[in-house]
Formats: structure tokens, C-alpha cells, sequence
């Protein structure tokens, strides 16, 4: 889709020198600045209009004090989720929460104790992997397996974890494998789920970025309602993630008490004086504008997937099904997980995450991040290609 065929289209913006984390600390992360930054997860493109003018407009008013949640803000996600997934959520079912991060270990203090059995399905987002250790649970470990360019559940495994489990803790699509799990691979986690009697909190922040595939929350699936603690937030969809404001959608009364005292202990009870104007507007307003990013992360994630292919072929992309994520199987550059951060940091000098960060399953991957231009790819696959042209003469 061209530009000039909507009004509201996302456009490139340089963010250097806006106290933005992915541009402007290089070089106290990766220890040089001269780097193409395409590691964390946010983009760099506009946000919708509707979106800079609800935030302009809350600006001009000169207080900034504590912010409450309006009905607007339950109604647009209300509307959200039944327009886009046949999901009718009841108003009483919402919780306004800041950052999903947040969410998911007031999740496990909330709806588990230490010692538990929490199951992650590695490789996994590392706030997964921290939360569950910060809080003094048990982690249980379902590797994903490698199929092909695409990962699969090992419901083997599964099964056997879940029987020590008290809780699964399921990214749905994704990160960083960028699966949109299939409505049969829900049906059998449902299956061991009820199984097991576990609570299952899904991070489905990522739900409106798929590309041919349908994202199905988890809690619309049978028997599920009454088990699941869903995370959503309109962060990576319209790109807003600084602003903190995300939601729970939790039908069962007593986890959603459960979770509303974990809310009250930790504090973060109070809304964003921006992030709620601007979650109301991206739901209501932010269609079109969606429509015409999801077109740009596909061309680039083609763009990509085709310059590596064809000029990098020990270092494979796997598909991709959803989010602006793309996971990069190095391995058969035989490297250590230092020698290959290395290759990229200081050959390539590009900033990307490490596998291992995402657990010992992503030892020997790199996660990129294709959401930002053209323009910046390919400067990033040219300087890609040189150092891997070098170390393959080597």
C-alpha cells in the first residue's frame, strides 16, 4: 500500500537523541555506537494521528495529576476485541494494568506460590524466564522444537511438566519464534490444561500483528475462561509501548480478585495521564493506520528473509507468522554465543538480541527486529553481508 493511498500512514522517523533505549544506548549495551540498533522490540515509525492528537490534546492541560480510567478506555477494548476476534468481553472482566511485564509477575504472585511448578516454552521473552525466578517458583521447561523453519510444541513433554505444574505461562503469537499457535495446537494445550487444573496466564500482546494466519485468544477456547489470565496492551500494535498502559481480561471472579490485591500490594493502581487517551483512540481510530504497517512489516520481513537466502545461507530465517520479529538460525556457523554477539556487534556492527538471552533453547539464534525502513535494512544486510563474506574467507 502507497502512501498516498490513505491519509493516515506510518511513517519512518529518525529517533536518535530522544532518549530512545533501542537508539541512544549503544553504546552502553553493546559497547560501540557506530551500530544499526534492530534488537528491541518497538518500531520506528508514527504512531496513528488520532493518537498524537488524543496526547496533544490531554497536553494542553497544564496539570498532569493522577488519572482514573473513563468507560471510553473499557469500551475501546471491548470493541477491540469483538471486532477483530468475535471475543466479547464483559466490562467487569477488564483490569487496567501499566506494562505487560508487570502483569505477568503479578500474575504468578498472584495466582501461585514459591516452590511451584510454573511451565515456559522456551525459547521464551527472558521477562518470562526472570519472573518466574525472581519469584521463587519452579521453572519447568517445554522446549520448542525445530521443524523445518518453524517451531512445534512438544506435547509429550508437555504433558509430563504439567503433571508438576500449577500454572503454564503461554506467549501467544510467539517471541521470539514468531509462531501464531494454530486453533489445533490450542486445542491440545486446552486438552492438558483441564488435564492438570492449571491457570494459564497468555501474553498475547502481540495478537494483531499475523500475517495469513488468525489469532485466537486463548480464554475463547472451551473451559477456558474460567482458567486464563489474558495480557494485552495496544503497545506493539501501534507502536505507543512507552506510554504503559496495558489491560487484563480476566472472566473468572476469584483470579481476577486474586490478581486486583496483587495490583493494590505493588502499587501500580494508577493510570498514564497519555497512555489512556491514547489506548482509547488507537482502538477506536487505529484501523486504517494498522492496515498499512502490517503491509510494511511484511515487505520487510521478505526483504530480509530473501537478502539472507541469498547471501547469508548459514545464517537461516525462519518463518514468520507474526510480529515484526525474525529468528535467525546461526548455528551452522559453529560459533559460541559470544563469537557470534561478536560477529555481529564487531563485524556486522549490528545491534541484535542474543539467543541465549531467550534461554538455553536459543543458543545459537539471534532475534532481529525488521521494523523500522527500508532504507535502515539495507544498510544493515550490506554491512551483514561484508562481515559474513569476510568470515567465510577466513
Amino acid at each position: 500500500m502507497r502512501s498516498e493511498e490513505i491519509e493516515d500512514y506510518p511513517r519512518y522517523v529518525d529517533r536518535r537523541g530522544t532518549g530512545s533505549v533501542k537508539w541512544d544506548t549503544l553504546k552502553e549495551r553493546f559497547g560501540r555506537e557506530d551500530l544499526v540498533p534492530l534488537w528491541v522490540a518497538d518500531g520506528d515509525f508514527s504512531a496513528p494521528r488520532a493518537v498524537q492528537e488524543a496526547i496533544r490534546k490531554r497536553a494542553e492541560h497544564p496539570v498532569y495529576g493522577y488519572a482514573y480510567y473513563p468507560e471510553a478506555f473499557y469500551e475501546a477494548i471491548k470493541t477491540w476485541q469483538e471486532r477483530r476476534y468475535g471475543w466479547r468481553v464483559e466490562r467487569e472482566w477488564i483490569e487496567p494494568a501499566h506494562w505487560v511485564v508487570a502483569s505477568l509477575h503479578l500474575a504468578i504472585d498472584a495466582c501461585s506460590e514459591v516452590g511451584d511448578g510454573v511451565i515456559v516454552q522456551t525459547p521464551i521473552y527472558p521477562p518470562f524466564l526472570k519472573a518466574v525466578k525472581r519469584l521463587k517458583r519452579t521453572l519447568l521447561e517445554n522446549r520448542l522444537l525445530l521443524d523445518g523453519d518453524r517451531y512445534r510444541i512438544d506435547f509429550e513433554d508437555l504433558e509430563e511438566k504439567a503433571k508438576e505444574a500449577k500454572m503454564l505461562m503461554l506467549c501467544s503469537p510467539h517471541n521470539p519464534t514468531s509462531r501464531a499457535w494454530s486453533a489445533e495446537e490450542l486445542e491440545r494445550i486446552v486438552a492438558i490444561v483441564e488435564a492438570n487444573d492449571l491457570i494459564v496466564v497468555s501474553d498475547e500482546i502481540h495478537a494483531d500483528i499475523v500475517y495469513g494466519a488468525r489469532h485466537i485468544p486463548f480464554a475463547t477456547l472451551p473451559g477456558m475462561a474460567r482458567r486464563t489470565l489474558t495480557f494485552n496492551a495496544p503497545s506493539k500494535t501501534f507502536n505507543i509501548p512507552g506510554l504503559n498502559t496495558s489491560y487484563a481480561i480476566i472472566p473468572d471472579d476469584s483470579l481476577r480478585r486474586r490478581f486486583r490485591m496483587a495490583v493494590a500490594r505493588s502499587g501500580l493502581d494508577n493510570g498514564n495521564d497519555f497512555g489512556i487517551p491514547a489506548l482509547i483512540a488507537a482502538y477506536k481510530e487505529g484501523g486504517e493506520w494498522l492496515g498499512a504497517m502490517l503491509k510494511i512489516y511484511e515487505e520487510n520481513i521478505v526483504y530480509v528473509r530473501d537478502f539472507l537466502l541469498e547471501h547469508t545461507p548459514k545464517i537461516r530465517p525462519l518463518t514468520v507468522e507474526a510480529t515484526y520479529l525474525i529468528w535467525l538460525d546461526c548455528r551452522e556457523m559453529e560459533l559460541s554465543d559470544e563469537e557470534l554477539r561478536s560477529f555481529f556487534v564487531e563485524e556486522a556492527r549490528l545491534a541484535l538480541n542474543s539467543g541465549v538471552n531467550f534461554g538455553k533453547a536459543g543458543s545459537g539464534f539471534m532475534r532481529i527486529n525488521i521494523a523500522t525502513s527500508q532504507e535502515v535494512l539495507a544498510e544493515a544486510m550490506k554491512r551483514l553481508k561484508e562481515a559474513y563474506d569476510q568470515w567465510e574467507r577466513r
